[in-house]
C-alpha cells in the first residue's frame, strides 16, 4: 500500500494496547540498577548534552496577550530554566522514588520491558526478517535479522545489523532508533534515521544491508524533521530544513527536492513548494513492478491535503475532496472520506472507503466500488493491501473486526478474517505487498497476552501462530466488561472496565480512568503488562473511556468535539466518571484519571472543571496553555483540531478549555503529577512547566518530573520508561488506596 504518512497528532499517546487510526500497527520494536541512582549518576552528562542541542527560541508574547509571569519557562535549555526543572525533579524523587514500593515496582516493570520472552516483531526485507530489540544488555537497541525458518524457533539465531549502543558510544551521541526506509525492490540500500534523545527531529544516513554498515560518502542529512524517500538507486526525494523560509509555520518542510547522488543538496532542484501556512509537503515513489509512479503530497491542514501524480515532468492533481485521504495500490486508487461526498450521482457517507482504477479515474470516470460503508456503531480503523487483496480493520461497537476484500469481475468479495478476539485488539500487517499475500496478525485482550500469527489473505486456512507473549501479570479473577454512560447532552458514551470480576459495591475500589478524545484516534483495550502489574494485580480497576473526539464511531464522532465543541469530550469523560461512582465501582476519593498529550489537555480540563470528582490526576506531555499552543513547536498544525487563538472569535471559546487560564486560586483541587520531556519537540515542555509553576504559586498539591530525554514518548529507553511508569503508578497508589 502506497500512501502518504498520517500527520503527527499531539500524541504518541494512547496507552499500551490501544490502536492508532491508519497507523502502522506492526511495530519494529516493541543486571538492573535503580533508575533513580542511574539518573543521578548520569545527570551531569545528560544535561550538558541537552544544553548543547539546538533549540528554537520561543516566540515572544504578542501585544494582545495578557502578562504571563511564567513565560520565561518556555526557554527549553536556559540555565535558569533547567535549574528550576532540577529542583522540581528532586522534589518528586524525594516524594515518590525513595521507598521500597517504588523500587520494587520499577524493577518489575523494567524486567517486563527487558524480558527475552516478549515477542520480537519483525518486518521483511528481501529474504530476511528484521527486528529492532531493546533489553538490559542493549538499552539503546539492536537492529538484527534472521530467516523465517529460524524465526519460527523459540530461540532464533539473530545476526546483528546495527548496534545502536555501540554506535552511540563511538560517536558520543545519545542516539534513539527512528527506523529505516528501504530501497524497493532491491532491498539492499536503506536510509537509517537516528534521533538525539528521542526528539521528532532526526539524522538520516545511508546504510548497506548486504555488508551491514553505513555507506562511505553516501546520502546523509543533518538533524531536522525531514521526510525522505527513494526515487531511484541514486536519487532521493528530500523534504527538510533547507534554511530560512523552507519550513512551514508548524515547523515541518515546506519544499521537497530531488537530490542526485554525489551532488550538493543545495543544488538539488525543487520538485514542489507549499505555502508557509501549510502543515508540510513531501514526495515518494511507488516501486511496485509495472506500476512505478511518483507522487507529491501537500498536507494543507491536519485534516486536508492534496495529492499529485508526477508524470512526464508535470504534476497532475488527484481530484479528490481536500479532507479525503488517498492511497494507491497497483492499479487502484483508494479514498477514505471524512465528509459525505456526492459524485457521479451517488452520495458516499463520511467514513467510507472507496476504490477505483487510477487510470480510469484520471480520464474522468467516477464509478467507485465501496469497500467499506459505515453504520451507526461501525467505523473504519485501518486498511492495508497485500499483493491481491485489501485487509480492512473496523470497529463494531468499539470491537475490532477484520475483513479480507478481493477484487473480481463482479466487484469486491468480502470475507471475515478469523482469529480476532471479541474484546481486545487485532491488527493485520502485510508481510510484503509487492509480491506476497502473507500478513502478520497481532491479537490481544486485556487479560490475554499478545499473539503473533502468520496468515495468507484469501487462503482457507486460519493464521498460524508464530509467537506468544508470556503472561506478565496474574489475571485470574479479572474480567472485561463494556458499559455506557450518558453524557450531558444525552449521548451514550461506551467505556471498558477491566478489573476483578467481583467487586465490593461500596465505592472503595481504587480505579484509574484513562482517555484521549482527539484526532479521530480510537481507544481499544489490549494487553498492558505495566498496568496489569502495577494496578490490576492489586485488585484495582482500569477504565478506558471512548469519548467524542476519538475515532470509535468514525469522523462524526471525532467532529462532535472539534474546536468550539471541544467541551463535549470533557463532558463525556465526566459522565463516565460519574457512572463509575453511581455504580459504586469507586468513589471520588479512590478515582484517578490519566492522559497524555491531547489526553493531558483532557485531564487538565477535567481537573479544573470537576476537581471534587477525583482523588488524583496524572497529566503527561500535555497541552495546557491554549493561548500559545500554536506558536510553540508543531502546535500550528493542530489549529484544525482546537481553533486559532489569534482570532478573537475563536479565542473566545478556546479560552474555555485552556487549563492554564482556568485554574482558580481559591478553589481546591486533587493532587496532580505532571510529567514531560526536555527533548519533546512536538508538544513544548513549556506547557507542563508553566502549569506546574502556576499551581505552585497558588499553593496547590502538584508534583512535576521532566525526563531529560525521550521526546514526545517521554522516555528514550526501557530503563527510563520503567522509571516514568513507576513514578506515575506510585503516585496513584499513594493517593487512591
Amino acid at each position: 500500500m502506497r500512501r502518504p504518512p498520517r500527520p503527527l497528532p499531539t500524541g504518541a499517546v494512547p496507552a499500551a494496547g490501544v490502536t492508532l487510526r491508519n497507523a502502522t500497527l506492526l511495530a519494529l520494536a516493541a543486571g538492573h540498577r535503580r533508575i533513580a541512582s542511574c539518573i543521578r549518576i548520569s545527570v551531569t552528562v545528560l544535561w550538558s548534552l541537552v544544553v548543547a542541542m539546538p533549540q528554537p527560541a520561543p516566540p515572544a508574547a504578542s501585544a494582545d496577550e495578557p502578562d504571563d509571569p511564567h513565560l520565561w519557562l518556555e526557554e527549553v535549555t536556559g540555565e535558569r530554566q533547567l535549574e528550576w526543572v532540577k529542583e522540581r525533579n528532586a522534589e518528586s524523587l524525594a516524594a515518590l522514588a525513595a521507598g521500597d514500593t517504588f523500587r520494587t515496582l520499577e524493577s518489575r516493570i523494567l524486567s517486563i520491558l527487558d524480558s527475552r520472552e516478549k515477542i520480537p516483531y519483525v518486518t521483511r526485507i528481501g529474504d530476511r526478517y528484521y527486528n529492532f530489540w531493546r533489553d538490559a544488555t542493549n538499552p539503546r537497541g539492536l537492529w538484527r535479522r534472521t530467516t523465517l525458518d529460524d524465526y519460527r524457533k523459540p530461540e532464533p539465531a539473530w545476526e546483528t545489523v546495527l548496534d545502536i549502543d555501540a554506535l552511540a558510544k563511538a560517536e558520543g551521541e545519545n542516539w534513539v532508533w527512528h527506523g529505516a526506509t528501504v530501497l524497493k525492490p532491491e532491498d539492499r540500500l536503506c536510509l537509517v534515521s537516528l534521533s538525539r534523545g528521542g526528539a521528532d527531529a532526526d539524522v538520516v544516513r545511508e546504510f548497506d544491508l548486504s555488508h551491514p554498515g553505513f555507506v562511505p560518502d553516501g546520502f546523509t542529512l543533518p538533524e531536522a524533521k525531514s521526510r525522505v524517500a527513494w526515487c531511484g538507486r541514486d536519487r532521493l526525494f528530500v523534504a527538510s530544513d533547507f534554511g530560512p523560509g523552507s519550513l512551514t509555520a508548524s515547523g515541518y518542510p515546506r519544499t521537497v527536492r530531488e537530490w542526485a547522488r554525489d551532488t550538493p543538496l543545495d543544488a538539488a532542484p525543487t520538485v514542489y513548494e507549499g505555502r508557509h501556512d501549510d502543515m508540510s509537503v513531501h514526495a515518494w515513489r511507488d516501486p511496485t513492478p509495472g506500476f512505478e509512479r511518483e507522487f507529491v503530497h501537500r498536507q494543507i491542514t491536519f485534516y486536508t491535503s492534496e495529492l499529485f501524480l508526477r508524470r512526464a515532468g508535470r504534476l497532475v492533481r488527484i481530484d479528490k475532496p481536500d479532507d479525503a485521504s488517498a492511497a494507491v495500490h497497483r492499479e487502484w486508487l483508494l479514498l477514505e472520506l471524512r465528509s459525505a461526498w456526492t459524485v457521479a450521482g451517488q452520495t458516499h457517507a463520511a467514513g467510507s472507503l472507496l476504490a477505483i482504477d487510477l487510470e480510469r479515474f484520471l480520464t474522468g470516470e467516477r464509478g467507485f466500488d465501496v469497500l467499506f460503508a459505515p453504520g451507526p456503531r461501525t467505523s473504519l480503523v485501518a486498511f492495508a493491501a497485500t499483493r491481491h487483496h485489501v485487509i480492512v480493520t473496523t470497529l463494531d461497537s468499539v470491537r475490532n473486526r477484520l475483513f479480507v476484500l478481493t477484487p473480481g469481475t463482479g466487484g469486491w468479495r468480502r470475507e471475515p478474517l478469523p482469529g480476532v478476539p471479541d474484546i481486545g485488539t487485532a491488527s493485520a500487517q502485510p508481510v510484503d505487498d509487492l509480491e506476497s499475500d502473507d500478513y502478520f496478525l497481532i491479537t490481544a485482550s486485556p487479560v490475554q497476552p499478545t499473539t503473533l500469527a502468520l496468515g495468507s489473505a484469501g487462503a482457507a486456512a486460519a493464521p498460524q501462530r508464530l509467537k506468544q507473549s508470556p503472561a506478565f501479570f496474574a489475571s485470574a479473577g479479572l474480567g472485561v466488561a463494556q458499559h455506557e454512560a450518558v453524557s450531558r447532552d444525552g449521548t451514550r458514551i461506551p467505556y471498558f472496565q477491566i478489573g476483578p470480576a467481583e467487586l465490593p459495591a461500596d465505592g472503595s475500589t481504587p480505579t484509574l480512568l484513562y482517555g484521549y478524545g482527539g484526532f479521530e484516534i480510537p481507544l481499544v483495550p489490549g494487553y498492558d503488562a505495566a498496568t496489569g502489574t502495577a494496578w490490576l494485580e492489586r485488585g484495582h480497576v482500569h477504565v478506558i473511556a471512548n469519548i467524542r473526539g476519538g475515532g470509535e464511531f468514525g469522523p462524526a464522532w471525532h467532529q462532535a468535539a472539534l474546536k468550539e465543541k471541544r467541551p463535549r469530550a470533557f463532558e463525556d469523560f465526566i459522565a463516565v466518571a460519574e457512572d463509575l461512582v453511581a455504580r459504586k465501582v469507586t468513589s471520588p476519593a479512590h478515582l484517578g484519571i490519566k492522559g497524555g498529550s491531547n489526553g493531558g489537555l483532557l485531564v487538565g480540563n477535567v481537573y479544573c472543571l470537576r476537581p471534587e470528582l477525583f482523588g488524583a490526576v496524572v497529566c503527561q506531555v500535555p497541552l495546557l496553555d491554549m493561548r500559545r499552543f500554536h506558536r510553540l513547536l508543531a502546535g500550528a498544525s493542530w489549529i484544525g483540531e482546537y481553533g486559532d487563538p489569534d482570532k478573537p472569535e475563536e479565542w473566545a471559546f478556546i479560552r474555555g478549555f485552556s487549563p492554564y487560564h482556568a485554574v482558580e486560586r481559591d478553589r481546591s483541587y486533587p493532587p496532580i503529577l505532571i510529567t514531560t520531556s526536555t527533548r519533546d519537540d512536538r508538544v513544548h515542555p513549556g506547557h507542563a512547566r508553566k502549569m506546574t509553576a502556576r499551581l505552585r504559586e497558588q499553593g496547590k498539591r502538584v508534583l512535576y518530573y521532566e525526563n531529560i530525554e525521550g521526546g514526545h514518548g517521554g522516555a528514550a529507553d526501557n530503563r527510563q520508561r520503567a522509571f516514568m511508569d513507576a513514578l506515575g503508578w506510585t503516585f496513584l497508589g499513594r493517593e487512591l488506596e
